[in-house]
C-alpha cells in the first residue's frame, strides 16, 4: 500500500514531467521558428553568401553571441522584467519558457548557420546559373539539402534546454528541477532527487533516440 504522501508525491511526478515536456516543447519550437530564419540570414549575408552584407552579417553576429554567451541563469534572471511582461509572471512554466526561448533561438541559429555551409557551393552556383532567385535559393537548395543537420541542430536544442529547464526550477520555473529542488534538496529527500535524475536521463535519451532516428529517415531520402 502506498502513503498519502507517496501518491501525493507520484501525483507531483507526473505534473513535474508534464511542465517539463511543455516547457521544451513550446520554447524548442518556438526558438527553432525564431533560429532557423535568424541562421538562414547569417549564411545569407556571410563572406560567400548570395546577399552578402558584412556589416549586417557582423551586427547580427555578435548580438547572437552576447546571447550564446550569457549563463542561463544569468539570463533567466537578466529578463524578469521581459518575462513579466509577457506572462505577468516572474515564475512558474509560463514564465520559464520566455528566457529559455531566449536562450534557444540563438543557439538554434548558430548551429543552422553551421549546418548551412556544409552544402555544396556548387548547388547554389548551379541554381543561381539557372536563374533562381534567392528565396529559390534558400527554400530549394540551401534548406532541402541541410535538412538531416538542421534536424540534427534541433534535436541538440531540445537536449540543452531540458537541462536549462531544470536549472530554471531552481528560482520556481516549475518542472523536474523544481521538484528535484524542493523535495530533493530541501526536504533532505535524496531518493526524489534521484528519481529525477533519472526521468531526465530517460527523457534526454528519448529525445535524442528520436531525432536520431528522424536524421537517419531524411538522409536515406
Amino acid at each position: 500500500m502506498f502513503s498519502d504522501f507517496s501518491v501525493a508525491l507520484l501525483d507531483l511526478f507526473a505534473q513535474s514531467l508534464w511542465e517539463t515536456v511543455l516547457m521544451v516543447g513550446i520554447a524548442g519550437a518556438l526558438g527553432g521558428l525564431m533560429g532557423i530564419p535568424l541562421g538562414v540570414f547569417l549564411r545569407l549575408t556571410d563572406r560567400n553568401g548570395v546577399l552578402h552584407q558584412p556589416f549586417l552579417n557582423k551586427v547580427v553576429g555578435v548580438i547572437v553571441n552576447a546571447v550564446r554567451s550569457t549563463p542561463f541563469i544569468i539570463l533567466l534572471v537578466a529578463v524578469i522584467p521581459f518575462t513579466r511582461l509577457l506572462t505577468g509572471s516572474s515564475i512558474g512554466t509560463a514564465a520559464a519558457v520566455v528566457p529559455l526561448t531566449l536562450a534557444a533561438a540563438p543557439f538554434v541559429a548558430r548551429l543552422v548557420e553551421t549546418a548551412l555551409r556544409e552544402v555544396d557551393s556548387g548547388l547554389i552556383e548551379a541554381a543561381q546559373a539557372m536563374g533562381a532567385n534567392t528565396l529559390q535559393i534558400v527554400f530549394k537548395v540551401l534548406l532541402p539539402e541541410a535538412l538531416p543537420g538542421i534536424v540534427a541542430s534541433l534535436t541538440l536544442t531540445f537536449v540543452s534546454l531540458t537541462g536549462y529547464s531544470a536549472m530554471a526550477g531552481a528560482i520556481g520555473g516549475g518542472g523536474l528541477g523544481d521538484l528535484g529542488i524542493r523535495y530533493g534538496y530541501q526536504r533532505f529527500l535524496p531518493e526524489v532527487m534521484l528519481a529525477v535524475v533519472l526521468v531526465l536521463i530517460v527523457f534526454v535519451q528519448g529525445l535524442q533516440s528520436l531525432g536520431d532516428w528522424l536524421v537517419r529517415r531524411i538522409s536515406h531520402k
